[in-house]
């Protein structure tokens, strides 16, 4: 009688916690996406979020930024870009903002900014009003050759025009008559205008072509990528990270699941038994039994073939190498190499095309291994030129910070 009494309880614990869980989650108020600042610590429509985590994947070195302009004077600029979007700052201060990001150009920096307070911003800058009312996206029309103009049309809200004229000024997309993306040189650096910030937000980063926009407008992969915080007035806190989450309806499921927890008790019945350990095989004695299965089957195009496709990964994962060029052939992966990375990069093209023949042409048991060490001692050859490279652009940068 004991034992269905307890057995009663547990079971009618287990239905009153499932029952709350699914009463709250019913409850719980809906996520608040009425948020139109384009901020990197907006997770909702309006907000950057999206781009500041997708750039920090792709070979950027994307970062907040949330000191004054002036403070740029410490950086690479040649290696820099720095965005702001939709930027808002009182009138006394713009002559002095100008400046700073125009000396920040002038050192070769890179600067991509939206809307009128952007344009503001940027030397010899200026925006207005558009050319008639848009009551729903427009949907751009391309102008001309550059990287601008080849991403394609974009979908963007028409609320501002580019009004500055000059020869200096490339015109890249248009909406109508009015100039939409704008650039143009200034010293030894380029600055970018949206007339929107949509392409660099959650909503607008789900077209392609205006993921497309971004890349072209922060420049190369490898830079440093600024994102603007300081105009926005926006740090982070701990409890801002919480924003939007039902804390109430956890925070009550919480204390009735200790609540039941408290009220319930376990029994032991019978002896104490230790628990039952199931003996497993170390890794070594696992690998030497592969080993052993391979060199009896005579599985030797299975080994090659997977050196050669970690290898081909590697090359377009962290060496930046092309899906077209890696199709190409090994000759072209050996010039991509060269380009990118400089110094003779022909014996990856040699033992690539060797184990791309052994697929079709078995080989004996030593030359595949001496095949398969080579292919992996490319992996490491290219690692350590890689990292070298890094460290050689990181004591640039150091060096010209402390000058």
């Amino acid at each position: 009688m004991a034992k269905n009494r307890d057995r009663r309880m547990v079971l009618g614990i287990l239905i009153g916690v499932v029952l709350c869980v699914v009463a709250f989650s019913f409850l719980a108020p809906a996520a608040d996406d009425t948020d139109p600042s384009p901020t990197t610590y907006n997770a909702g429509s309006a907000g950057t979020k999206a781009a500041y985590l997708v750039l920090g994947k792709i070979g950027y070195e994307a970062t907040r930024w949330d000191a004054a302009p002036r403070e740029l004077t410490g950086l690479y600029a040649a290696h820099t870009t720095l965005i702001l979007a939709e930027p808002s700052y009182s009138q006394e201060n713009a002559k002095v903002l100008r400046e700073d990001v125009a000396n920040f150009l002038t050192r070769g920096g890179r600067v991509v900014a939206t809307g009128v307070g952007g344009a503001f911003l940027l030397p010899e800058g200026k925006a207005g009003k558009a050319s008639r009312f848009y009551t729903k996206l427009c949907l751009t029309a391309p102008e001309g050759q550059g990287e601008l103009a080849r991403v394609g049309s974009v979908s963007t809200p028409v609320a501002t025009a580019w009004t500055a004229t000059g020869p200096g000024y490339r015109v890249a997309q248009r909406c109508g008559d009015d100039a939409v993306v704008v650039s143009y040189k200034y010293g030894a650096g380029e600055a970018v205008w949206w007339s929107s910030p949509m392409p660099l937000s959650n909503r607008g980063l789900k077209d392609d072509a205006s993921l497309r926009l971004v890349l072209a407008s922060v420049g190369e992969p490898g830079r440093r990528v600024l994102f603007d915080e300081y105009f926005h007035g926006v740090h982070e806190s701990l409890w801002d990270k919480a924003k939007g989450l039902p804390i109430a309806q956890l925070s009550w499921q919480c204390a009735l699941v200790a609540l039941l927890l408290v009220l319930s008790f376990g029994r032991r019945s019978g002896p104490l038994r230790m628990p039952l350990r199931v003996p497993r095989s170390s890794p070594l004695e696992f690998a030497e039994s592969m080993g052993r299965l391979y060199d009896k089957a005579g599985a030797t195009q299975a080994a090659t073939e997977g050196a050669r496709r970690r290898l081909m990964k590697y090359l377009a994962e962290q060496c930046g190498v092309p899906r077209d060029v890696l199709r190409s052939g090994p000759e072209s992966v050996a010039e991509a190499l060269q380009i990118r990375l400089g110094g003779d990069w022909t014996r990856v093209g040699t033992h690539l095309a060797q184990a791309a023949e052994a697929e079709y042409n078995e080989l004996a048991v030593k030359s595949a291994l001496e095949l398969v060490k080579a292919l992996d001692r490319d992996q490491q050859d290219l690692a350590g030129a890689i990292r070298s490279g890094r460290i050689e652009r990181m004591t640039l940068k150091g060096a010209i910070a402390s000058e």
